[in-house]
């Protein structure tokens, strides 16, 4: 696929067929993800191929209460889990999240209830011992060292969309990472970057929507005037 049209037609596909994708397929495109560049070119990611039935239904298990709590803080107009949000707030939202979770469990399910059924399940974890975040020490949220790590999680996608698969990045799962990472036998210095499902997409959608540049971009201070073409 042209690089160009993959950088504009590659969607977070959740809903996939049955059909099977080959330990040969996924290695293949690890091999071209691994390209990704990171700080230092340290490359700190790990991958588990997560296939074991059991393992799954544990992992959908940790990932399903985080899930129910975005939908709650959803429902009460809250960017979830947000670094600037009202924490009282925030809890209040979450709170909702058992009883969300109950009416979930009276219906069919989507994604999230799938999630051990998907396809593809893999999960990518940060080394920590290599990541250059050089935001560790101000007071905010820190976000640096996510750029050694998010690229490679990107190209995976790509990767996937050149060979007609679909995927999509979750972070969910990280709200339980201490047990995730003991069910994935992970050392100490490893963190949960990503959970990423990949298959056969059910349906294909390739017209996304997304902001104008002008809507983001500025020239020469954030209220300088817009960039447009």
């Amino acid at each position: 696929m042209e690089l160009r049209s993959a950088l504009r037609s590659t969607p977070a596909t959740r809903t996939f067929t049955d059909a099977r994708v080959s330990d040969e397929t996924v290695t293949a495109i690890l091999d071209d993800a691994r390209f990704a560049p990171s700080g230092g070119n340290r490359q700190g990611w790990r991958v588990v191929l997560v296939k074991d039935p059991s393992i799954r239904r544990v992992i959908r298990d940790l990932y399903l209460p985080g899930w129910y709590e975005y939908l709650g803080q959803m429902a009460d107009g809250i960017t979830p889990f947000a670094p600037l949000n009202d924490r009282e707030l925030e809890a209040s939202a979450r709170a909702r999240g058992p009883e969300i979770g109950r009416q979930q469990a009276s219906g069919p399910g989507g994604f999230a209830e799938h999630l051990d059924e998907v396809p593809v399940m893999l999960v990518v974890l940060a080394d920590l011992d290599c990541l250059a975040a050089v935001d560790r020490d101000l007071p905010r949220y820190s976000f640096a060292g996510g750029a050694s790590i998010y690229p490679f999680v990107w190209s995976i996608l790509l990767a996937a969309r050149d060979r007609g698969l679909g995927g999509v990045v979750t972070t969910m799962a990280t709200i339980n990472e201490s047990e995730l990472l003991t069910l994935l036998a992970a050392p100490p210095n490893l963190a949960v970057a990503a959970l990423v499902a990949l298959g056969e997409p059910a349906a294909e959608i390739t017209r996304l929507r997304r902001d104008p540049v002008s809507a983001f971009a500025s020239i020469d201070t954030v209220g300088g005037d817009a960039l447009t073409s």
